[in-house]
């Protein structure tokens, strides 16, 4: 029989993984990712309803983002393969990091979050993801342009906007629309945050405690300079990308 308190417990760890991927004000207070993951979360909702049909989600992971599309159909794809943790995963096919497992042509949308710069052979994977898409179909891709290492050792680069646009339109897509999230005065005090992070983290629950003692006073005074700073983007956290498939291959 399963206790009250091991179901508290659940209920307790579902809520902070949609507060680590969909922040509210309460993460501003125990989420040490609060600034980037609050503006991806808003990006990637304000351009999800431009998805439809049938949609892949490359890279799916938990599919944080997944209540966010009206879609008839949705696919999380993931890759198979030693050290790659798919704990808490909700993959619905795996596949071997080569060939995507469905005819050409299948899917509407594509869904491609914060997986670009885990991949080596780049242009491969996006050759094997335009197949696999319908002509015109739409993509919402995202890629971080500032962030530290993470899920070492498949980190393997950033983009700027300038990149990802070349590197998309000669692989097979027009660009509809390019954002950028966050700004200079957000990003320096998340990497502020991110640092007391990451020097406390080896403590456990206590060095997280620890961490968010320093991170909650920095959010706050990055919120509040941010608004009333100029505006400069040339340092921000993510792109957020609006494509679709041209041609027939």
């Amino acid at each position: 029989m399963i206790s009250n308190r091991s179901i508290l417990k659940k209920q307790l760890v579902r809520f902070l993984q949609f507060q680590s991927f969909q922040p509210g004000l309460l993460s501003l207070f125990l989420n040490p990712f609060y600034l980037i993951r609050r503006d991806l979360f808003r990006n990637i909702r304000e351009t999800a309803p431009q998805l439809k049909g049938k949609l892949i989600d490359f890279g799916c992971g938990r599919k944080p983002y997944e209540n966010l599309f009206s879609v008839d159909e949705y696919i999380g794809l993931d890759i198979e393969q030693t050290g790659h943790d798919h704990t808490n995963s909700k993959v619905d096919v795996y596949y071997d990091g080569k060939v995507i497992p469905f005819p050409a042509a299948t899917f509407d949308s594509l869904f491609f979050s914060e997986v670009l710069e885990h991949i080596f052979n780049v242009e491969e994977v996006l050759s094997e993801i335009h197949r696999v898409l319908k002509p015109g179909a739409k993509a919402l891709i995202t890629v971080p342009f500032c962030w530290n290492e993470h899920e070492v050792p498949y980190d393997y680069g950033r983009y700027s906007s300038f990149g990802i646009k070349y590197l998309l339109e000669q692989n097979g897509f027009r660009i509809i629309e390019i954002r950028k999230s966050g700004h200079f005065a957000r990003v320096v005090a998340q990497l502020s945050s991110l640092y007391f992070f990451e020097t406390f983290k080896k403590l456990g629950k206590t060095g997280y405690a620890l961490s968010m003692l320093f991170a909650v006073p920095i959010h706050i005074t990055g919120l509040i300079a941010s608004t009333i700073l100029p505006t400069n983007r040339s340092l921000y956290f993510n792109n957020i990308i609006v494509a679709e498939k041209i041609g027939n291959g």
